[in-house]
């Protein structure tokens, strides 16, 4: 069971180092992009919003391992910086809670479906989210190189 949690994990952690990577490589214009007229799905924004969920998520699921991680808010302006840290922090936060759920040392184990729905969820919604954002700098002509665009699907090596 130990190494299908450790799989679990470097799934985890793989999946991290891709919103890392993206995050650090888009431009300070593209991060500013945004697809609708009102701004309200700026790049930067969506990542916010990503680590939010995360730490609702901890919140709900293990809150000491929330305490410290910021929630960002509509109007919040985050700086690149912030949000790298901000990701590390949550991605190391969710880590912990898949480790602890794992060995049944937390009161919950994410969704009433267990831990590995939980995971599957935030995965899936960052996932769409990336989606989003790769979509929106396509759209604002902010496109990643395309040696970046293809890393994020080498899993082996990222």
């Amino acid at each position: 069971m130990s190494e299908l949690i450790d799989e679990l994990v470097e799934a985890w952690r793989t999946h991290n180092r891709i919103n890392l990577f993206l995050l650090q490589r888009i431009s300070d214009e593209g991060l500013a992009c945004s697809a609708g007229p009102r701004g309200g799905g700026r790049v930067w924004k969506q990542f916010a919003h990503v680590h939010t969920i995360r730490a609702y998520k901890l919140e709900n699921w293990h809150k000491p391992l929330s305490i410290g991680l910021p929630k960002y808010g509509g109007e919040d302006v985050v700086p690149r910086e912030e949000l790298i840290t901000a990701f590390q922090q949550s991605g190391d936060a969710v880590e912990q809670f898949v480790r602890l759920a794992a060995a049944g040392e937390t009161k919950k184990r994410g969704f009433k479906k267990g831990l590995m729905t939980s995971l599957a969820y935030l995965i899936s919604h960052e996932s769409h989210h990336r989606g989003n954002i790769l979509l929106t700098l396509k759209l604002c002509g902010h496109r990643l190189p395309q040696a970046d665009a293809y890393a994020i699907w080498d899993w082996d090596r990222m």
